[in-house]
């Protein structure tokens, strides 16, 4: 039997935190670790942030949750800001990335069906992560996400990530939309190019489907801009935004044009919890911080800043680093083998925690309001822990 009751779903470390400050994490043993991961890109205002506090204190004090059967003031504010700020018109809050993309598919299949059209087909990527529920693995081309759940969810075509020849030669009579990462997290912080993001925009157009983003990962400030599609001067017609939106507290959202979202009328969907009062004040006060041209501006000059050191740092180890990828404050490092022991040596012997990735890559991603000071100490650290890794052997 298990030493815990958690069911062992997680290759769970020894690190056990217990309170966050800042950049920092401190375990139930008192000892900290310098949080690069930040959630897997979801506290992007790091721990203990005092905005993001005292409005989650303040809704806790006056309504945490009530029923979808009625108004929702609170959700009716935030989906205006997303609105005012982003592409879309329209918007439905889940719990979850998982859930934004599962209603982004719903959303591109009601599009079609409510016009007579029997298009159910929705075209993905290889090395793409979208949740782990059965239609996003089975929007996966990943064996291991497969693995104990056959079979699959019909109606999914993968294609090479950033081959826009292959997505054009995948199109079909049952085609219903793209589903695409602008930039590949999980698939090893992988940027699509300009040209194949507006190629899949104009090859949508061409055919009349939809053009569906998952920014879960990559939006919501991290990649320089409120969501990366705005780097590829393309909108998507529907997009999931999760994991930085509440910073912290678990919230997602489904966005889209009101063109798209026409099949999506009363009774096709629904979430007990989402668009609760209490996830729409985190959302607002993550939004009060991020959603200005100064903050942004300094994710993307703290971007440039990180990447520069890193660049600079992997050249002292032409044996282990082979390079740096990404946009803004979501960076990976390529390795020459892979990575997650060396991931779990810095966090075990040098306090800096980090994400493995695929493709042989670290991911880098702190809060977003992390200063100099602490870009010093994880580079420090990082060093460190180079300068003390021994590569392990195959067996």
């Amino acid at each position: 039997m298990s030493i815990t009751p958690l069911m062992p779903v997680y290759p769970r470390c020894g690190f056990r935190p217990v309170r966050g400050e800042g950049a920092w994490l401190i375990s139930e043993d008192g000892s900290r670790a310098l949080d690069f991961a930040a959630g897997i890109a979801v506290n992007l205002l790091g721990h203990g942030h005092p905005h993001l506090t005292k409005a989650i204190q303040d809704q806790a004090a006056t309504l945490i949750h009530v029923s979808n059967l009625y108004g929702s003031p609170q959700g009716e504010a935030f989906a205006q800001r997303l609105v005012d700020t982003t592409f879309a018109d329209t918007v439905f809050f889940t719990n979850s990335g998982a859930e934004a993309v599962e209603c982004a598919i719903k959303t591109a299949r009601a599009y079609h069906q409510s016009q007579g059209s029997d298009r159910f087909e929705i075209i993905t990527f290889k090395n793409a992560f979208h949740g782990r529920t059965m239609a996003t693995i089975s929007a996966s081309n990943q064996e291991k996400m497969h693995k104990g759940f056959m079979p699959l969810l019909e109606g999914f075509k993968y294609v090479d990530f950033d081959d826009l020849e292959g997505a054009k030669a995948a199109l079909g009579p049952k085609t219903a939309a793209f589903l695409v990462e602008p930039i590949q997290g999980e698939g090893g912080v992988r940027p699509a190019s300009d040209a194949f993001m507006q190629g899949l925009r104009a090859l949508a157009d061409e055919h009349g489907i939809m053009l569906i983003l998952d920014e879960v990962q990559c939006g919501v400030a991290r990649s320089g801009t409120l969501y990366a599609y705005e780097q590829y001067g393309i909108t998507p017609d529907i997009m999931a935004t999760a994991k930085g939106l509440g910073g912290g507290f678990p919230v997602g959202a489904c966005l889209a044009t009101e063109e798209a979202a026409r099949g999506m009328v009363v009774g096709t969907h629904g979430s007990t919890y989402g668009g609760n009062p209490f996830a729409m004040a985190a959302c607002q006060a993550v939004w009060d911080v991020v959603a200005n041209d100064e903050f942004l501006e300094n994710v993307r000059a703290t971007g440039d800043k990180v990447r520069t050191s890193l660049e600079q740092f992997i050249g002292n180890y032409p044996d282990l680093f082979t390079g740096v990828r990404g946009k803004g404050l979501m960076l990976g490092v390529m390795m020459t083998h892979e990575t997650r022991a060396f991931v779990a040596h810095l966090r075990d012997n040098h306090g800096l925690l980090l994400v493995a990735a695929g493709d042989n890559t670290f991911r880098v991603l702190p809060p977003l309001n992390i200063t100099d000071t602490e870009i010093q100490i994880f580079m420090e650290k990082l060093s460190a822990g180079a300068a003390s890794y021994q590569v392990p052997q195959a067996a």
